[in-house]
């Protein structure tokens, strides 16, 4: 928590104006912050309060969440970001360049994992009997245990 005289306090939020406004709970709020992902600044009396561009970042968390992207890459992207002001479309244009990458691997983990899933585990331990064609002699199990067939990147 950080304090700053520039923010004027009529324009900030409270903690659960933020939550209200974001969708979020209080203690989700509490955690992002513990977490560096957003600040707030502290009033006389010690109650946290928000500048409004915490709004837009929220609204990045929760996007990237809902892609799946961990929150150490959220923290590690937001510290590209400049804490004086609101993320920009722009900034976002680059954040999510970011992560395409990432979510261009896991779209085709996941699409192989569908287009296998009913078919075939994909490991060593049932594959002998069940997948000859796809394992014969075991050929998987000396790679090690679990699925190898629907991660191509292990």
């Amino acid at each position: 928590m950080q304090q700053n005289p520039a923010f004027s306090l009529g324009k900030l939020l409270t903690v659960g104006e933020a939550a209200e406004r974001s969708g979020l709970a209080v203690s989700a709020l509490h955690f992002y912050e513990a977490k560096g992902l957003i600040s707030s600044i502290r009033t006389r009396g010690n109650q946290r309060r928000y500048g409004r561009d915490v709004l837009r970042r929220l609204g990045i968390i929760k996007v990237a969440q809902r892609l799946g992207i961990p929150l150490a890459e959220i923290q590690t992207a937001f510290e590209t970001l400049p804490q004086s002001r609101t993320p920009t479309a722009e900034d976002w244009q680059r954040l999510s360049a970011l992560w395409k990458d990432d979510l261009d691997a896991r779209i085709k983990r996941l699409s192989l994992l569908r287009d296998h899933l009913t078919s075939c585990i994909g490991c060593g331990c049932l594959s002998i009997d069940a997948c000859p064609l796809r394992n014969p002699f075991d050929v998987l199990g000396k790679e090690g245990a679990g699925a190898r067939l629907l991660d191509p990147d292990a």
